[in-house]
């Protein structure tokens, strides 16, 4: 084996143990985890708003599909055989409505988890400071050692007068 092949392989198992090294870490098994949610609840608040919202949109305004509310702004030129002659341009108001619930239907989510979030971490500072106070005024108690010498010193001053 040549010495550049060596460097190469040597390099290689230096790239694989970066790798291990990386994976391995929390903060990557983490954010995995994290991807892994978002994109469960994503399915959820899309569900929510094209199964429960959307359809309470559409018996308020009557259509049978909120999602096909489109305008249309260039209808679609059709010959006798059926063909497609220009395409019709339209545009997609009923899906854009039902992209922006979903987005504010997450936003609200996350912004009630970090207000939860930020709430707990205020109280666990504020507990910690409350504890921190009641050392700091509780002076510490003295050792047995200091205790005995007290004492004697005590006897000491009554053994005096």
């Amino acid at each position: 084996m040549s010495d550049e092949s060596k460097s190469v392989t040597k390099k290689a198992r230096g790239l694989i143990g970066e790798f291990k090294a990386f994976i391995s870490r929390g903060n990557v098994i983490d954010m995995a985890v994290g991807v892994i949610i978002a994109t469960a609840f994503g399915k959820i608040t899309t569900s929510l708003v094209n199964d429960v919202v959307m359809p309470a949109i559409s018996y308020f305004i009557g259509s049978a599909d909120a999602t096909s509310l489109n305008i249309t702004l260039r209808p679609e030129v059709v010959d006798e055989a059926g063909n497609i002659i220009t395409e019709g341009i339209t545009l997609g108001i009923g899906t854009f409505i039902g992209t922006i619930i979903d987005f504010l239907l997450v936003a609200l989510v996350v912004f009630l988890v970090i207000k939860a979030m930020n709430s707990a971490k205020d109280k666990m500072e504020a507990a910690l400071h409350k504890e921190k106070e009641a050392a700091e005024e509780a002076p510490p108690e003295p050792s047995q050692e200091e205790v005995l010498l007290t004492e004697i010193r005590d006897l000491l001053k009554e053994q005096k007068k």
